[in-house]
């Protein structure tokens, strides 16, 4: 594989942001870092032009971009969801699946594994991310609820088995049959997650101690103080706050969430605990008009304007059509989060929560090559990918 050496960049590193740095790559990991410039022999060099050298991109929850959807059914909507993530920076992503048939379910698995052996151009595939069908009803949103249910072995375990590549999985913890729900996935190296529930606070902390420890899209969905027979309970939000050791993820489109509730947000969790995700639907990347929402079968149309997308009857948000860079701009300027702080929460943190910060989510020697070069505006200038550049502006 090809040797290059970034100059000229102010490079995003764990602690601090380094002026001028260099960056070696070689082999598809990062060789070396430092400041000042390094003589190596041979190496193409890529002058960042003062520019940020930043590690790639990490998106926990997607469900498609640039007019292809993760359900359509072809490794081609892989391959082009994955492409458009990258010009915007995303250098790895989970697949994230609505509620649907089995079917359809067992269809995008078997495609995820042709996609993932043509995928050269692309954000890498890191695993699926499973959101639903074991959702609150009354918190489904734009998810379809013929096929909610409560989760059962008999449900699963067939769904499990039927993929190897399997990272996440969200649900409703209060439903019956979540304990040992969750225990089967955690036994399994899957990550359970909160989403689309109504569950208050005192059942969310039995859920984190079954290894629910992570809160899908928080705000959207989630359950916050209620009445019941004159008292009070606090939701999943509240425990997601009280939690400590919750993990919790934002769509930071700047339209899901006002700058009141970044702000509140990272000053009570912290970029430790946060993740910034797109929650994209197949219209991100893409200008305004009708879209679908889930799969070209089976999916319900949508409405993008103004860069926002709801349902027909504007009842609510359908997903999101933000792309990585516009997340990182959003939390930097409206969330008036520090740009390092800001990096973070959408490269180590996911990569923490995920498990996979051995090999991604910061620039240090020995870790995947996987880079973005962005300006002032956080404007995508290069994104390369395991020491292959995809995308240069």
């Amino acid at each position: 594989m090809n040797k290059f050496k970034i100059i000229n960049g102010k490079i995003l590193s764990p602690y601090r942001i380094i002026r001028e740095g260099t960056i070696y790559v070689e082999n598809g990991k990062i060789g070396a870092l430092s400041e000042g410039n390094m003589d190596i022999p041979g190496a193409e060099i890529i002058d960042a032009q003062g520019c940020y050298v930043s590690p790639g991109f990490i998106d926990l929850h997607t469900h498609g971009a640039g007019n292809a959807d993760f359900m359509d059914g072809t490794a081609d909507a892989f391959l082009t969801a994955a492409e458009m993530h990258a010009r915007h920076g995303t250098t790895g992503l989970y697949p994230t699946t609505l509620t649907s048939t089995d079917e359809e379910l067992f269809k995008t698995f078997e495609i995820y594994e042709q996609a993932k052996k043509m995928n050269t151009k692309g954000s890498s595939f890191l695993g699926f991310h499973l959101e639903g069908p074991y959702f609150a009803m009354s918190q489904r949103g734009a998810q379809d609820s013929k096929y909610l249910r409560n989760p059962s072995p008999e449900d699963y375990l067939p769904i499990l088995s039927a993929t190897n590549d399997m990272a996440r999985w969200s649900a409703a913890p209060e439903l019956p049959g979540s304990k040992e729900f969750a225990e089967t996935l955690v036994a399994r190296g899957i990550l359970p997650a909160i989403a689309h529930s109504d569950a208050i606070y005192e059942e969310t902390v039995s859920a984190f101690d079954w290894g629910f420890t992570h809160v899908t899209h928080l705000y959207s969905c989630t359950s916050t103080v209620t009445r019941r027979n004159c008292f009070r309970y606090a939701g999943i939000i509240e425990a997601s706050y009280l939690i400590d050791g919750m993990t919790v993820e934002i769509i930071a489109d700047g339209v899901h969430l006002p700058a009141s509730l970044l702000q509140l947000i990272y000053k009570i969790k912290g970029p430790e605990k946060i993740a910034l995700i797109t929650d994209s639907m197949r219209a991100a990347g893409m200008p305004d008009g009708k879209s679908i929402l889930g799969s070209l079968k089976n999916g319900q149309e949508v409405n993008v304007k103004d860069g926002v997308a709801k349902l027909l009857d504007n009842t609510g948000f359908a997903g999101s059509v933000a792309t990585a860079d516009r997340l990182v701009r959003t939390m930097y300027r409206l969330g008036e989060v520090p740009l390092l702080e800001t990096v973070q929460m959408i490269t180590s943190t996911p990569a923490r929560i995920m498990g996979i910060d051995r090999s991604k989510g910061s620039l240090a020697r020995g870790k995947d090559a996987d880079i973005v070069i962005f300006d002032e505006d956080i404007h995508i200038r290069m994104t390369m990918i395991n020491g292959n550049i995809v995308y240069r502006a």
